[in-house]
């Protein structure tokens, strides 16, 4: 596993790795701006959160 994980941190240094870092940054920080979003999770909470 330890394989995996080096070549997953060599790869995120290059720089289409940081490409994609911040891409998926950006999307991620518009989605939880989204009040839908928000909706669904706050929906979400409040099923798991009920006891059965």
């Amino acid at each position: 596993m330890a394989g995996l994980f080096s070549k997953v941190t060599r790869f995120l240094s290059t720089p289409e790795g940081k490409r994609l870092t911040s891409e998926a940054t950006r999307r991620a920080q518009a989605m939880a701006k989204d009040p839908a979003t928000r909706q669904k999770i706050a929906d979400a909470r409040r099923r798991l959160g009920k006891p059965r």
